[in-house]
C-alpha cells in the first residue's frame, strides 16, 4: 500500500521533522505510515528530527521488550545505518525516553529547546508544551514529573504498575481536557516571544498543539516565523498528518498526510 507520493524537488532535502505521532499498537495504519515514511522520505535526507510525542506514552526504556516498542526503535536504527542522524526531543507523553532507547533506535536526544544551523539557518526547535503557559494546572504537573527525582521514583516501581498509572493519567487529563478552553491549550504568546529571545532565532518549529500551521509575527527585520507541526492519525476516514523540510537551498517546506506540499 503506498501511502504517500513523490516529487522531485530542485534541491536536496537536508532535515526533516515530524511529531505526535502518537505511535501505539491499535492504530495499526498510523503506524504503517510512519514506517512508510521513514523507508521512503527519511531515506532522502541527511537528519531527523522527532519533536515529541513520538509515542502515545512511554513506561520507561525496559518496555522496549514489547514487540511494537522493539519494531519501532528497530525501524528507526534501520534508518540510522542507511547513514541518516536521527534527534530526539521529548514530549509530554514521552519524556521518559532515556538512553537506552536511544542507543537501541541509533538516535540523539536533545534539550528543549534545542538551536540547529542548517543550510545557511538557524531554527528553534521545541515539542511546544512548555509554552502552553496559560494551562497553570498543565505547567504544575509538567514541572513535577520532569523532576530527576520524581523520574527516579517512578522508574523505580514495576513496569506493570507504570503502565497503568499512567493508563489513569491519561485518562485523567482527557476529562480534564473538555472542560478547558481551545486558547488555555494553545501556546501563550508571550511564552513564544521569550523562545524567541532565549535562541536569538527568528524561526521556530514547534508540535505539541496539533493545529498545523505558519504563523508569520511581526515584519521586517523583526519578522519571526513560528511552524506548527501536525499530529497523525491514520486510523480514521480522512487522515491527519504531515512534516516539515528544509532543503540545502534554506527554504523551509510543509506537507501534508498525503505526502502533498502545502502552499
Amino acid at each position: 500500500m503506498t501511502i504517500f507520493t513523490s516529487s522531485q524537488k530542485a534541491q536536496p532535502t537536508v532535515a526533516l521533522f515530524v511529531s505526535d505521532l502518537h505511535l501505539q499498537a491499535s492504530l495499526p495504519r498510523t503506524t504503517a505510515a510512519f514506517l512508510e515514511f521513514l523507508q521512503t522520505h527519511a531515506t532522502q535526507t541527511q537528519q531527523l528530527y522527532l519533536l515529541g510525542d513520538i509515542f502515545e506514552y512511554w513506561a520507561g526504556d525496559d518496555d522496549l521488550a514489547t514487540p511494537y516498542n522493539r519494531e519501532i526503535a528497530d525501524a528507526l536504527k534501520a534508518l540510522q545505518q542507511h547513514g541518516v542522524q536521527i534527534f530526539w526531543i521529548a514530549g509530554n507523553r514521552d519524556f521518559l525516553v532515556g538512553t537506552g532507547f536511544a542507543e537501541a533506535a541509533g538516535l540523539a536526544l536533545l534539550d528543549d529547546p534545542h538551536v540547529i544551523r542548517l543550510a545557511g539557518r538557524e531554527i528553534a526547535l521545541a515539542h511546544g508544551d512548555a509554552q502552553c503557559t496559560d494551562d497553570t494546572a498543565y505547567m504544575a504537573f509538567r514541572a513535577q514529573v520532569r523532576q530527576p527525582a520524581y523520574q527516579q521514583q517512578f522508574l523505580a516501581m514495576p513496569l506493570a504498575q507504570r503502565k497503568a498509572i499512567i493508563e489513569g493519567m491519561r485518562k485523567n487529563s482527557q476529562d480534564s481536557n473538555q472542560n478547558k478552553s481551545d486558547e488555555i491549550m494553545d501556546v501563550n504568546a508571550g511564552a513564544i516571544g521569550q523562545l524567541f529571545s532565549q535562541t536569538g532565532t527568528s524561526v521556530l518549529i514547534h508540535g505539541h498543539t496539533h493545529r498545523p500551521a505558519l504563523h508569520v509575527l511581526g515584519s521586517g527585520e523583526d519578522q519571526r516565523l513560528r511552524y506548527v507541526l501536525p499530529d497523525w492519525e491514520y486510523d480514521i476516514e480522512t487522515p491527519r498528518g504531515g512534516w516539515i523540510s528544509l532543503t540545502a537551498d534554506g527554504v523551509l517546506h510543509r506537507f501534508d498526510a498525503a505526502g502533498g506540499e502545502i502552499g
